[in-house]
């Protein structure tokens, strides 16, 4: 279970405080087992912050707090603070990217499932796709996205899976492979019954509880060999 520790306190010397975090992150490497660190300043008092610091586990917090590194820099922490700080524990009971569950909600239920009313509770009118499988690298529009569904669903019957995901920001990365037999039309070729894998990574940027954007990179010569499409 993810494990938090929020870290409360107040310094006149914000700079010297950034400075120390700093050289903990240089002297821990290889090391600490904070995963995730996030500085908070009050809006409502300039010299109030609040650290938040993410571990993978409470074990593994414990572990990084019998550093040398840490005893280290806790000490001058004290030091660069108006008081001495205060510790909250938390153990993480619910952790959402909400722009990780639309993509996935899109690609379980329009990729892999051919549900086409999930095109306009996914996707934004303005929609900008690019792929560099297309002569039109660029295209604006939710009907190509349609397009290209039928397309794929209609050649092969496909299983598909997220491997891997990373959220930033607005921005959703998805690591996908998928695998399934060629059992309609495909760029002119005719079904061939052949089992085909393909591997791919795509990029959303979302917005307002909308895909926005999306970029596409996927192997598709390495689909092409299995089909008997090349030499």
């Amino acid at each position: 279970m993810t494990f938090v520790q929020l870290v409360d306190y107040t310094t006149h010397q914000p700079e010297a405080m950034n400075s120390l975090l700093d050289k903990y992150v240089s002297q821990s490497q290889g090391r600490r087992t904070v995963t995730h660190t996030v500085v908070g300043k009050d809006r409502d008092n300039s010299e109030h912050y609040v650290d938040v610091v993410e571990f993978p586990s409470y074990e593994e917090a414990m572990k990084n707090s019998n550093l040398p590194e840490t005893d280290r820099m806790f000490n001058e922490m004290v030091a660069l603070c108006d008081g001495m700080p205060t510790f909250t524990n938390l153990d993480v009971i619910r952790d959402e990217s909400l722009n990780t569950m639309l993509v996935n909600r899109m690609f379980e239920g329009l990729i892999q499932q051919g549900n086409m009313s999930l095109l306009e509770e996914c996707y934004a009118p303005n929609y900008i796709d690019h792929d560099i499988g297309k002569e039109q690298q660029t295209v604006v529009g939710r009907e190509e996205i349609r397009k290209d569904v039928e397309m794929w669903r209609g050649a092969f019957d496909m299983e598909f899976t997220v491997d891997v995901q990373l959220a930033q920001n607005d921005c959703v990365t998805t690591v996908w492979s998928w695998k399934g037999v060629h059992k309609g039309e495909f760029m002119g070729m005719a079904a061939t019954g052949k089992t085909c894998t393909m591997t791919g990574t795509t990029t959303f940027r979302c917005e307002n509880g909308k895909i926005a954007e999306g970029w596409w990179h996927y192997d598709a010569m390495g689909l092409m060999r299995q089909m008997g499409m090349t030499g």
